[in-house]
Formats: C-alpha cells, sequence, structure tokens
C-alpha cells in the first residue's frame, strides 16, 4: 500500500503521519508533498526520514491513497490529477464535503458510506466531528430533531499561524506592548471572539452552519435544524462544545449515559468535567454534564471535548483508510 500526503509539513500532514504510524497501517511507503519552499525537507516517519516534494502527476501515479491537508482551492486543483492516478482521495478540506456523491465520514458513525465513495471521501469538520461523536449514540435510540450549540475552538484550529498569534500576544500583554491581530478579528490573548469564517446573509457564519449541514449528512438526518455559535477561545489544542438538542422520543438521562459509554470512540465522563487539556493528543471524545434540557421536555443538554488536531481531523482521515482496507 502507498500513501500519498499533501500538506505535510503543516499540523495536520504532520499528525497525519504520525497517526499512520500509530496504528500501525500497513504502508509500504508514504511520499510526502508540499508547498515550493518546503522541498527537500525531511519529516521524521518510522525511524527513517521522508523528503518532501512538489506535487506532480507523475510522483501521484501509483499511490493507492491520498491524504489530503491542503487548502480548498489546493483540493481543487489536485483532485482531477488525484482521480487520473486511480488512487482514494481523503480531503481535509471542506471544498466536497456537501458534494453529492462524496461521501462526509466518520467511521465510528457511518463508516460504510465510505464504501460508496467514486474516489472522494470528505473529512468533515473538527467541530463537527466532535460533536456528532457525542450525539451519534443517543440517535440511535431516537432521532434529533434539533441542536443548540457553543463551541469552544482552540487556536491551532487556525493552523501554526494561529497558536503563534496567541504566543505573540500573551508575550506582548506581559510586556506591555501593543497587540496587533492578523490571524483572528480581535485580540485573542485574554481574549474570546465569537467570529469564525466569513458571514452569510442568515447572519451565521461558514463555520457555525457546518455542523447543520454536515451533521444532516452524517447522521443521515436531512430534517435536522441546528442553531450554532463557533467562539475562538484562547487555548492551544482541542475543542470543547456545549450541546442542547431535541430527540424525538423522551430519552432519560441515564439511557444517554449507557450509550455514549458503550460508544466506540466516546469516553464518558460521570465524576468529573471533561477539559480541552485532558483530551489533547489523543483520539477520544471525553462527554460529561449530560442532564435534563429544563425548556423542553424531550431536551438533553451536554458537554463534549476532543483533540481537534487528531479526531477533528487527522485521525479520522486516517482512520477511514483503516476502514476500507479492514472491509
Amino acid at each position: 500500500m502507498k500513501i500519498g500526503i499533501l500538506g505535510a509539513t503543516g499540523a495536520v500532514g504532520r499528525q497525519m503521519l504520525v497517526c499512520i504510524e500509530e496504528r500501525k497501517l500497513p504502508v509500504d511507503e508514504v511520499r510526502v508533498f508540499a508547498s515550493q519552499r518546503s522541498v527537500g525537507k525531511k519529516i521524521p516517519f518510522a525511524g527513517k526520514e521522508l523528503s518532501v516534494e512538489l506535487v506532480s502527476q507523475e510522483r501521484l501515479n501509483g499511490l493507492d491513497f491520498v491524504l489530503g491537508a491542503v487548502s480548498n482551492a489546493l483540493s481543487k486543483e489536485y483532485r482531477p490529477m488525484i482521480e487520473k492516478a486511480g488512487a482514494v482521495y481523503v480531503d481535509n478540506s471542506s471544498a466536497f464535503r456537501m458534494e453529492e456523491g462524496v461521501p462526509l465520514v466518520v467511521p465510528e458513525i457511518n463508516g460504510e458510506d465510505a464504501r460508496m465513495h467514486h474516489g472522494v471521501i470528505a473529512n468533515p469538520n473538527c467541530s463537527t466531528i466532535i460533536t456528532m461523536m457525542a450525539l451519534a449514540p443517543i440517535a440511535k435510540i431516537s432521532p434529533i430533531i434539533a441542536v443548540n450549540a457553543s463551541t469552544y475552538q482552540a487556536v491551532s484550529g487556525a493552523g501554526m499561524s494561529g497558536i503563534e498569534e496567541l504566543q505573540n500576544e500573551v508575550e506582548a500583554v506581559r510586556t506591555g506592548e501593543a497587540v496587533t491581530p492578523y490571524v483572528f478579528p480581535a485580540q485573542i490573548a485574554y481574549n474570546c471572539v465569537a467570529e469564525i469564517g466569513s458571514y452569510l446573509e442568515n447572519g451565521y457564519t461558514t463555520e457555525e452552519m457546518k455542523m447543520q449541514n454536515e451533521g444532516r449528512k452524517i447522521l443521515h438526518l436531512p430534517a435536522l435544524k441546528v442553531t450554532c455559535t463557533c467562539v475562538r477561545v484562547p487555548v492551544y489544542r482541542s475543542h470543547s462544545i456545549s450541546v442542547t438538542f431535541l430527540t424525538k422520543e423522551k430519552i432519560a438521562v441515564k439511557q444517554a449515559e449507557e450509550a455514549i459509554q458503550n460508544f466506540a470512540g466516546d469516553v464518558l465522563c460521570s465524576t468529573h468535567v471533561p477539559t480541552p487539556l485532558e483530551t489533547s493528543d489523543q483520539d477520544l471524545v471525553y462527554v460529561g454534564r449530560i442532564r435534563q434540557d429544563l425548556c423542553n421536555e424531550n431536551g438533553l443538554t451536554l458537554w463534549c471535548c476532543g483533540d481537534q488536531i487528531r479526531k477533528g481531523a487527522a485521525a479520522n482521515a486516517v482512520e477511514i483508510i483503516e476502514y476500507l482496507i479492514k472491509k
């Protein structure tokens, strides 16, 4: 088996390599691709070093799978080349998520959808993956009708530049220097910014609408309604989400807890409240504070945390390949 990684020098691309090694995928060759400025750089993998290359048709040829960790524009540019090479493209961008015929997959939830691909499989949005991992076991008991969510998203969701901006701003505040944000709309150090993505006509942002649009496709609930507010917080890694949701039939708190406890990929936190720090650098979604919604008899509310670089991106993509080769 031969795998290629687009955007291999970025945070998600590097994490993909780590996950391939950790999960012991039976891979015979890995080719790593990035921009011109990174060509020739060495990336450690499985006790050796891989040399970064430019994407070319010649080097894509012969690959079985390609993992994408590049922008929407680049993903669209490379897709025809990957298709020509005959490889399966697992794409982490949002370029093809809502395209008909392209499966949008979280293996624990709808892994079987991956088998219906036509050469491209989309990786969902990071916050959506973490939220759906918490909701999926409950949706198996009774369909979910509506969701009201607030996300608390780490700066690394904006890439390495997001991490650097928080670090630089913390130092600037410490030394009394002026803070000038470049990555985020406002200062993120010691602050919260409820503005992620670009604004749409309905007043919501592109990031916020992903929760509804992608959630419908993943859970196979086309009528699902979602109200979402996405907030950037001064946390380096792992996203947290507060979720209140309405089910068709009333579900007791105990039922929901048991469903989550028995769902692969979830950890039920019954004795403490999960935190982003606790869930960093691993692939499980921690769920806690499950309680009755006081506004609706058929409503429940919960809190969940998960590593958005791993389960929210790199690990989920690698798990899709793992699912396909096992089947």
